[in-house]
């Protein structure tokens, strides 16, 4: 008497907005197989509320409480019940075993080209669509011509095999017709052909940028922002703890930090990418904006992680990217103001989901328009990032006599671009101080 693989993954839908849902996976175990649920769960919009997990190494059980961020937000739970079942080992439907089964195969790249008249908002309706249609997007060029139109490229992937299909292509652009509405001119939707899949998108950042962005300046930020910012209460904390006392055959990783967007699926990308395996975690609901979270760990080996050096290596990873999850800077480029927005990338090759939704959300909101945006990746020594770039039309909440750089919730003035120029703290209540941080407050709330 077996299981099938529909009871691999049960959802328990909440009969009362606001309460949360109750999703149960119940499957085989594999390596990362947390993360990978986990970045599911973030690309539907879904907040973990709490959450349990618990393996011996060949079955697991995986329990969590989520609710729609926002509320209002729409969720198609048997849609994300099949993605969830899609990674569960041995229970793949079989379109999904004979589509990934072999390889390391990426999926086919489509390219949507949007030609419309410009408008506010323009870029995040298209990108709202994308994602409620499960539709990924790897890269992004936008481009506005002097005439006030915009042409929009959105190298996207098919997560539903919704677009293999010439009848499924043109129901999504019937769809964007609709969003767009009058502005739409001409869509497009093709499989991207191998010009375009032999790019490896590239990001061209200036060095003096790239060195500010990529540098362990932002990890020293949570000490050395109490210079810079005056209301201490801003500045964001994380504690990580290794104890190797509590049990015999595990270390007790602990860790208490503030609350945000894709936390847990940022541990466990962490823990996936550092060949970490989890028996037990427990997730803890969130209080007063902090979370904790108790996970019982082992190496790739199966060993407690009683090196030193290795100790300090993963608390200071999980710290980093905890504090920093996405790096934000709001610069010059000459009479432009430019917002760059960087985030690791799994060693799998798989970027954060739903940036560009949240940015372009965040700049729909302050009402700033977009001129040109990309997306691109960045290679530093220890790892590779992915790397969105806005070019923001003249907008009084942001002078463009200034450079900003925004950690966070946090942000600070630096006068010029030379590296001793003075740093200093907008006037307390000042419109651009509002709109920095409103931008980042919805970007990782």
């Amino acid at each position: 008497m077996g299981m099938s693989w529909e009871d691999a993954v049960l959802i328990e839908e909440s009969k009362n907005s606001g309460h949360p849902t109750v999703v149960t996976v119940n499957c085989p175990d594999k390596a990362g197989l947390g993360c990978d649920l986990l970045r599911i769960v973030l690309e539907f919009g879904l907040y973990v509320t709490r959450g349990d997990f618990s393996t011996d190494g060949k079955w697991c059980y995986v329990i969590l409480w989520v609710v729609p961020r926002p509320i209002s937000l729409k969720i198609d739970w048997e849609s994300l019940k099949k993605r969830l079942v899609s990674c569960c080992p041995s229970f793949l439907p079989a379109f999904y075993i004979d589509q990934f089964s072999g390889s390391s195969k990426s999926p086919p790249l489509y390219l949507l080209k949007v030609f419309s008249l410009d408008r506010k908002g323009l870029i995040h309706d298209v990108t709202k669509l994308l994602c409620e249609l499960e539709l990924t997007i790897q890269r992004l060029k936008v481009m506005t011509t002097p005439d006030g139109k915009v042409v929009d490229l959105f190298f996207i992937t098919d997560s539903v095999n919704l677009l293999h299909t010439k009848f499924g292509r043109e129901e999504t652009c019937e769809h964007l017709s609709v969003v767009l509405g009058e502005c739409c001119i001409s869509c497009e939707l093709e499989l991207a052909g191998p010009e375009y899949e032999c790019q490896q998108g590239l990001s061209s950042i200036p060095e003096t940028i790239a060195e500010k962005l990529f540098s362990c300046e932002f990890s020293s930020m949570e000490d050395g922002s109490q210079a810079i910012i005056s209301d201490t209460s801003k500045i964001k904390k994380a504690s990580v703890v290794i104890d190797n006392l509590l049990s015999p055959v595990h270390s007790l990783l602990q860790i208490q930090c503030h609350d945000q967007k894709g936390l847990i699926y940022d541990i466990l990308r962490i823990s996936k990418d550092c060949g970490i395996q989890i028996a037990y975690g427990r997730v803890s609901p969130s209080v007063n904006g902090t979370r904790s979270l108790d996970l019982f760990i082992q190496n790739e080996n199966g060993k407690k992680i009683v090196d030193h050096e290795n100790q300090v290596a993963l608390c200071s990873r999980l710290k980093e990217e905890m504090l920093h999850p996405l790096r934000v800077i709001i610069t010059n480029r000459g009479p432009d103001t430019q917002l760059l927005v960087a985030n690791p990338v799994e060693i799998s090759g798989k970027g954060r989901p739903r940036v560009v939704y949240d940015v372009t959300l965040a700049l729909k909101t302050l009402d700033i328009c977009i001129f040109s945006a990309e997306i691109g990746r960045h290679s530093t020594l220890d790892r590779e990032w992915e790397v969105y770039k806005f070019l923001l039309d003249e907008n009084q909440g942001f002078p463009l006599t200034i450079e900003i750089y925004v950690i966070n919730d946090r942000s600070s003035v630096q006068y010029g671009a030379e590296t001793d120029a003075e740093v200093l703290v907008y006037p307390s209540g000042s419109e651009a101080e509002a709109n920095l941080h409103t931008m980042i407050h919805l970007i990782f709330v």
